[in-house]
């Protein structure tokens, strides 16, 4: 900013840069010039905020090691931070996944993924982000991430024309179903993959979460869907609101008040009720596998002024944890804009300590 003082007058003013004298302009300078007015000192930089908590992580806050690269295979690469954005219809989209301090001082690769799509165009436009986190420890958990984020992807692009009609005519029904299908494709192609490379598939697997966003101004509709822990937070007012869908598995045959058949049959004979008891599994039957994770699904109605966070768990659980972190990002993003890129980058990077995971984190907010 120019400060609030004239230039210099008079013929032999010059303007100073620091300590710093230009000399007399020689005789090719043009008479009758524009005085440069002297450049006030800089303000002195604002706090940035680089953790929150009584005392700082144990990791470096940047990047120390590079993950180790095969030759042969340099497309299993993935670089430690990926940012992107985006404005469709009444929200705007700020998305960001950076490799975790562990990772990045052990120089392991980011297991989580990161994908934003948009299809269509208009307000027939539907934009998809999605985000996966591969198994712990597991040597291909990173490409397992990546794979299932760009498979969901293509079966929403393939369905997006019905998805889009969905959700403008607020068909929750149709939603879920369908949804749920995709989903089971995409992690069914998983679990192929990993038993075509001759890998463990709860080894080479991969959780899953995902947001719809019409492009449509006047659709409030933001979907959420997938497989696996992580966070679904809404910034109303200034509070934080936990929406994360509680997911209730239903296991055995249907019981008496949740679709099942009458307590009775015509001629008055009462049925058996289910004690729950499950039943041992026959020695000519292959043992049932291990349970999958539930799907999850939620529908919201967006207000004005909201902001809408998809995250994972490198990123959900600190914010679950530690208040101060939820004061500041409210105090962050309650503003009347949304923050820039690398304004979000910084946000979403303030460090707690006990928590060094992967941090990948979608928001939205309502225009």
């Amino acid at each position: 900013t120019l400060p609030d003082r004239p230039p210099p007058s008079g013929p032999t003013a010059a303007p100073v840069y620091g300590d710093w004298t230009p000399a007399e302009p020689s005789g090719g300078e043009a008479e009758g010039a524009s005085p440069v007015s002297r450049l006030g000192p800089l303000p002195p930089p604002l706090p940035s905020r680089v953790h929150v908590g009584t005392r700082p992580p144990t990791y470096d806050a940047e990047p120390t090691a590079l993950p180790a690269a095969d030759p042969d295979d340099l497309d299993a690469l993935v670089p430690d931070t990926v940012l992107d954005g985006a404005r469709y219809g009444a929200c705007t989209l700020r998305a960001v996944s950076v490799r975790g301090d562990s990772a990045r001082y052990r120089g392991e690769p980011r297991r989580d993924a990161l994908l934003t799509a948009r299809f269509g165009t208009g307000e027939g436009a539907l934009v998809l982000v999605a985000l996966a986190t591969g198994t712990r420890t597991a040597p291909g958990a990173h490409l397992a991430a990546a794979e299932v984020c760009r498979w969901i992807a293509a079966a929403v692009g393939r369905s997006h024309e019905r998805l889009t009609a969905d959700i403008r005519a607020a068909r929750r029904a149709d939603l879920k179903a369908g949804l749920h299908r995709l989903t089971d494709r995409s992690l069914g192609r998983l679990r192929a993959a990993a038993t075509e490379q001759g890998l463990d598939p709860d080894d080479y697997a991969a959780t899953l979460r995902c947001l719809l966003l019409s492009g449509d101004p006047g659709c409030r509709t933001r979907v959420f869907f997938g497989v696996g822990p992580g966070g679904l937070f809404r910034l109303r007012d200034g509070e934080w609101q936990d929406i994360e869908p509680e997911v209730a598995e239903v296991k055995g045959e249907p019981v008496l008040g949740f679709g099942s058949a009458p307590p009775e049959t015509p001629d008055g004979d009462r049925l058996t009720m289910d004690l729950g008891i499950p039943t041992p599994p026959s020695p000519y039957e292959p043992a049932p596998g291990p349970p999958r994770e539930p799907f999850r699904f939620r529908t919201s109605v967006a207000r004005s002024g909201d902001v809408l966070l998809m995250c994972a768990t490198g990123f959900a659980e600190p914010l679950r944890g530690e208040p101060e972190l939820r004061a500041h990002l409210a105090d962050r993003w309650s503003g009347p804009e949304p923050p820039g890129l690398t304004a979000y980058l910084a946000d979403t990077q303030v460090r707690v300590k006990g928590y060094a995971d992967d941090r990948t984190a979608v928001a939205v907010w309502e225009a």
